[in-house]
Order: structure tokens, then sequence, then C-alpha cells
């Protein structure tokens, strides 16, 4: 499973309806795990982003795929990035020859 980490904000929209956040959430989860994934923490954060998301999934298709329909929905917009833990690390490091 590869890991993926979520800078989310909310859109003009999602912040009107903030009170559903957390069942909005639950949609979220519920989504990756349709797809094969699961959400590994999802914190509401003070400062430049209004959530945190990490999560994982079968592949970055995947996650793509999932990132779309939420963002469809029009409540949220996000910036992911791939995460790699150490042993995934060490065997990048592995393959620099």
């Amino acid at each position: 499973m590869a890991t993926f980490v979520s800078l989310i904000n909310w859109t003009d929209q999602g912040i009107k309806a903030f009170k559903d956040s957390i069942e909005r959430a639950d949609a979220f989860s519920a989504l990756v795990e349709k797809h094969g994934g699961k959400v590994l923490g999802l914190y509401w954060t003070l400062g430049e982003y209004d959530l945190v998301s990490i999560t994982e999934a079968p592949d970055a298709e995947t996650a793509t795929a999932v990132l779309l329909q939420v963002g469809a929905l029009g409540n949220v917009r996000s910036t992911t990035m791939e995460a790699f833990d150490r042993d995934a690390f060490q065997r990048i490091i592995a393959k620099t020859g």
C-alpha cells in the first residue's frame, strides 16, 4: 500500500457547511475503504490548512481517483504528496546503486 498526506482547505461552500464536516469525514473514510484503502489519520488544523489527512491506497491512481471524487463535491481542495516510510525509503536508496 502507498501512503499519502493531503493538505486540505475548505472552499467557500465547505466553510459554510462546516457543521457537516464530521459527516463528510466519515463519507471520505468510507470512499477510501471502498477503493481498497484506509484513512490512517484525519486532523482538523489551525493555520494555512483546515485539515490534514493521512491515507493508504493501493496505488497513486487509486488515491487520485478518490481525491477527484471528493474534490468534485465542491467542499474542499487538496494538495497531496506520496509519503515513504523508513523501509520504502531504504528500498529507494538501494535502487540508486
